[in-house]
């Protein structure tokens, strides 16, 4: 089913649900695959509560800034970001993790501007980072 207003995107690791989970909400690992480029983290900042801030600075200075409304280990993060509510859930499947991630956007003038800006592509192409840095964690262990 898809939401109105909403980019969404689903991808299965081959990692345990807390796995997942710590590369979204450690800066030390965020740093290493948060940008659609593959470039490391100029700066990231998180406050894993409710209410807590995040901020990750991307090489090129760009910044991706928010606050957490929901984190509840090991399954669900909720944020408010760049005007729009994301959630990440995160689901076992055996050994490995089902992974959806929804931007909803308020209006459909800035779903516009999103796609405009190349929120989907980017976050598709940073995503798949996620997924090569978590299965070279996978085979360095």
């Amino acid at each position: 089913m898809t939401e109105p207003r909403t980019i969404s995107f689903v991808r299965t690791l081959r990692a345990a649900p807390d796995q997942v989970f710590d590369a979204w909400t450690r800066p030390e690992q965020i740093a290493l695959w948060w940008d659609p480029e593959g470039a490391p983290r100029s700066d990231c900042t998180v406050e894993l509560r409710p209410g807590g801030a995040f901020r990750f600075v991307m090489a090129s200075s760009r910044e991706f800034a928010g606050v957490y409304r929901t984190v509840e280990r090991p399954s669900l993060l909720e944020f408010d970001a760049m005007g729009a509510f994301g959630t990440v859930t995160l689901q076992a499947q055996g050994e490995a993790t089902l992974m959806t991630v929804s931007i909803r956007c308020t209006s459909s003038a800035d779903l516009d501007r999103f796609v405009e800006m190349g929120v989907d592509t980017g976050t598709a192409r940073t995503l798949d980072n996620l997924v090569a840095y978590l299965e070279g964690a996978a085979l360095a262990h």
